[in-house]
């Protein structure tokens, strides 16, 4: 009661077919572009929310402070006085929103709908980023670097809701994280600022 020869061809067939595709696949999974995570904060480039290129190196010698922000949240109105802040510190701080669509869907428009938001909602002029993700698989690199202390040297943090805020000193250094409801006016903000 052997297998007649075309039922085992058609079995060997089907059999190098699933080799093959395994094959492919290990193959596409090992070598997928992975996003690369910088060892400085200096050597990121990201998108701005206008196109252009928002490049760390420049900000070398001052404090930044990173925010991912949204257009529909009970903490937005804290752009303004992200705004007050930027205008304060001019010179010694800079800060940089980073728009993100990951907690309630809160922030669903395009990067050119967004842009036009802060600007009219609320004046803004600190650079802000192209929409990214900040948890998640499809995490921007330059989250994994705020939030994985095998990147930044500091600890390791979620994302809790939308606000969250990064601080960095001059030395491009992680050095405090700050709840996503704290004001950025809050006087533990403006104490580590003023450092």
């Amino acid at each position: 009661m052997g297998l007649k020869p075309r039922k085992f061809a058609l079995l060997k067939l089907m059999y190098m077919t699933m080799q093959l595709m395994m094959m492919l696949n290990l193959l596409f999974f090992f070598s997928a572009p992975k996003s690369e995570v910088p060892k400085s904060i200096y050597d990121f480039k990201v998108e701005a929310v206008d196109g252009k290129t928002i490049d760390f190196a420049k900000y070398k010698g001052k404090k930044i402070l990173i925010v991912n922000t949204a257009s529909q949240c009970g903490n937005t109105p804290q752009y303004a006085d992200l705004q007050k802040l930027h205008l304060k510190y001019q010179g010694k701080l800079v800060i940089i929103g980073f728009p993100a669509n990951n907690f309630g869907a809160q922030e669903p428009g395009s990067n050119s709908e967004i842009a036009a938001f802060c600007q009219k909602q609320y004046s803004v002029t600190f650079p802000m980023a192209a929409k990214i993700s900040v948890k998640g698989g499809d995490m921007a690199p330059i989250y994994h670097w705020l939030t994985e202390k095998k990147h930044n040297g500091y600890k390791d943090s979620d994302v809790r809701w939308n606000f969250q805020k990064y601080l960095i000193n001059e030395k491009g250094e992680l050095v405090a994280v700050f709840e996503p409801s704290m004001n950025p006016m809050n006087p533990e903000i403006i104490t580590a600022i003023s450092k």
